[in-house]
């Protein structure tokens, strides 16, 4: 039984993370200032004996006693991290140092949750871990994009300079239940659209693509990686590789919901990338996974999902 702490909870990610820990017999805590996570996500885990729900934002310190960290703690979708870009910097870079140093204290080990945008509009497809990224530190999206690429700088140097055990993810597009209908992802945004026989928006000329995994593989890719070898670190590209446009997926969930909506096409945001594809190679070597649900059988997930919280 080991004692878990998870940033960000009560988050989309967070959640399930919480859920798959608890069935796995240990003690969560779960950790959440309730920006974007909710209280419901994890309702049926309060009270439960090994389930602990602390409101704490990770801007500020944050001490306990712990084998292990899930620092999943940040907006990031770009509704929201955008909202205050100013604090998601700082819960990106302040909170990650924070969480370094109780991880430090603990000598504990820390999953850090970076992401597939630290490689900005990339220039090589699909993404390596090696790849630099092109990324613009002023626009409107560096506020995240940065903010996780220091956080990985963070990481890197207390594991070289305090011997800190770090290991560093990168997730690409993941879609699931506990997605807020709001929160400006692709998928929640065109299946609602969808459900509701609206206007499916597409942002762009709809060429541009993704590559989506469902949350039950990112789940066990994060505790696999948590589980690697002291010395390795990452990062390590979690996603699935199978890559569709965004009108392809727009059609797909047209399909599925056997909507009436239409698709309309609006301007694309500034610094959104064309293309989003990991290579999953260094992830099947070292923690040997792969994605295994497929795109269509996610999306009946979700579309259910998503019925059930309209309905309400």
């Amino acid at each position: 039984m080991k004692r878990i702490l998870v940033t960000g909870g009560a988050g989309f990610i967070g959640s399930h993370l919480c859920t798959r820990l608890i069935e796995e017999g240990n003690i969560v805590i779960c950790l959440d200032n309730f920006f974007t996570g909710s209280k419901e996500n994890i309702s049926y885990l309060i009270g439960h004996p090994r389930f602990e729900l602390i409101e704490h934002d990770i801007i500020n310190p944050f001490w306990t006693d712990v084998d292990e960290i899930y620092n999943l703690a940040c907006p990031a979708s770009p509704i929201h991290y955008q909202h205050d870009a100013i604090k998601t910097a700082k819960t990106a870079v302040f909170g990650t140092f924070n969480m370094l140093g109780l991880a430090k204290r603990n000598k504990a080990k820390i999953l850090q949750a970076s992401t597939s945008e630290v490689y900005g509009d990339p220039l090589s497809h699909p993404q390596r871990e090696g790849d630099w990224g092109n990324v613009n530190p002023i626009g409107y999206r560096s506020c995240y994009d940065e903010g996780k690429r220091c956080a990985e700088t963070l990481c890197m140097d207390y594991y070289r300079q305090h011997g800190v055990l770090v290991k560093i993810i990168r997730i690409f597009n993941t879609y699931g239940p506990n997605m807020l209908t709001d929160d400006g992802r692709v998928i929640s945004n065109f299946v609602v659209q969808a459900l509701l026989d609206k206007d499916i928006t597409i942002y762009g000329d709809g060429k541009q693509t993704r590559s989506f995994q469902y949350i039950d593989d990112l789940v066990e890719g994060m505790i696999r990686m948590m589980a690697t070898e002291d010395h390795f670190t990452g990062p390590v590209n979690i996603g699935n590789p199978c890559e569709f446009s965004i009108f392809e997926l727009a059609q797909k969930i047209l399909e599925l919901t056997c909507s009436h909506s239409n698709i309309i096409f609006e301007p694309l945001p500034h610094d959104a990338p064309r293309q989003r594809r990991p290579d999953i190679t260094l992830a099947k070597e070292k923690l040997d996974w792969e994605p295994h649900i497929h795109l269509e059988e996610g999306l009946m997930k979700v579309i259910d999902y998503f019925k059930s919280v309209l309905a309400k």
